[in-house]
This record gives structure tokens, C-alpha cells and sequence, in this order.
């Protein structure tokens, strides 16, 4: 008597599902001390305390500061969960909702930074490097957002999504500034020119970063050629 063997079913293993909070989690974790302390500015220029310093920058009601502060508290903290994998596939209409937001934050983030480096006095202390970087940052970061927001009209997404990227990373340089100018005061000292290359160097480490992430191969092509 002869049995025909079974041929066991084949199993499709099961993917295991990467959680998507991670990456929104840690930008609006990088984003806290800025938006902190822009919170605590308005503030004072709501109610006359003296928590954080005053200079010729920053006058009693300067529209432009209160423009930056709220509209990079918007850009910073609602941007973080445009970068969530899981938000962009299974709400698309929030994801598109929140882009027509953040375009016109992020704009007026940039133009209000402009208008704080070209027409308000310096602060003290500070030197050309600082003045050069962030009139340079506001420029690039409208051009980032105008570039985008074409390719998207264009339904060109890969290119959308990388302007985008490089937007948020520059309007995301105060959180990483901090890093980089607590680690310039703590080995090379506070002279204003170590102060201002630290800061010009918050926007270069989240401009790199950006890039590696624009230039990583997607998750799908990877799985598509395997």
C-alpha cells in the first residue's frame, strides 16, 4: 500500500510591522526646548516679565519675532507626523490637509527670519557668520518650500517629499543648535566666534541628515526588487 505524501502548505510569513510613532516622537522631542522657549518669549511680551534676556533684537512687541515663534511652533511640532510612514498611507487626506498648512507656516517662518536678520539690530555678541547663515537658511528653506510645493502640483512625489524633507530640517535647526552650541561651550569656550560657527552648524547637521534620507533607497523598492 503507498501513501502520497503531503506537500505542506506554504506559509507567507508574516511581516512584522515597524512602528511609525518613532520618528515623529523624536522631532517633536527635538523641537520641545525651541518651542519652550519661544512659548516663555511671548510671555514676556504679553504680560512685561523678564524670564529670557532682552536686547535691541528682541524690542518690546516686535511682529516679526511673534510671527517666527508662532508660526515655527506650528511648522516644527504638526511637520514632525508628516514623517510618519504609517499617517501618510492610512490618512492621505490628513496628510495632504496638514501640507496646506505647513507650506504657508513654513513660508512665513523663513520670511519672518529674514525680516528679524535684515531690518532688526543685531543681536549682541554675534558676529558675520551668524548674520551670513541665517540669511542664507531663510532663502534656501523658501526655496525648498517653493520647489515642493511645484513638484507636488506636478504629482512628481519623490521629488516633493525630498524639498520637503530639506524644509523641515532647516526650520528644524534651533532644536539641534542646541546640541552643537552645548558642546562648542563645553570644549572650545563662548567667544562669539565659536558660538556662531556652532550655530551655523545645527543647520548643516540636520541639512546632511536630510540628504541621507532623500539619497536611502525607499523600504518599498527595496521589497519590490527582493
Amino acid at each position: 500500500m503507498s501513501t502520497t505524501p503531503t506537500i505542506a502548505p506554504h506559509r507567507v510569513p508574516t511581516r512584522r510591522r515597524v512602528p511609525t510613532w518613532r520618528v515623529p516622537l523624536a522631532l517633536v522631542a527635538l523641537s520641545l526646548i525651541p518651542v519652550i522657549a519661544g512659548s516663555v518669549r511671548l510671555t514676556d511680551l504679553s504680560t512685561g516679565s523678564t524670564y529670557m534676556p532682552r536686547d535691541a533684537h528682541h524690542p518690546d512687541m516686535p511682529v516679526a519675532l511673534i510671527v517666527h515663534i508662532v508660526t515655527a511652533t506650528v511648522y516644527s511640532l504638526l511637520g514632525a507626523f508628516q514623517f510618519s510612514e504609517g499617517v501618510r498611507l492610512r490618512h492621505p487626506r490628513w496628510h495632504r490637509a496638514a501640507g496646506r498648512v505647513l507650506v504657508p507656516m513654513g513660508l512665513a517662518v523663513a520670511l519672518s527670519a529674514l525680516w528679524l536678520t535684515l531690518v532688526y539690530p543685531t543681536e549682541a555678541n554675534t558676529g558675520p557668520v551668524l548674520f551670513w547663515s541665517r540669511l542664507l537658511v531663510a532663502l534656501a528653506m523658501v526655496a525648498c518650500l517653493v520647489l515642493g510645493l511645484r513638484a507636488v502640483l506636478a504629482r512628481r512625489f519623490r521629488t516633493h517629499r525630498a524639498w520637503m524633507v530639506r524644509a523641515y530640517a532647516l526650520g528644524l535647526g534651533a532644536g539641534t543648535q542646541v546640541v552643537t552650541i552645548g558642546i562648542a561651550e563645553a570644549t572650545l569656550g563662548t567667544s562669539t566666534a565659536v558660538i556662531d560657527t556652532a550655530t551655523a552648524a545645527g543647520w548643516a547637521v540636520n541639512l546632511a541628515v536630510a540628504e541621507l534620507i532623500v539619497r536611502r533607497p525607499s523600504r518599498r523598492r527595496s521589497r519590490r526588487s527582493s
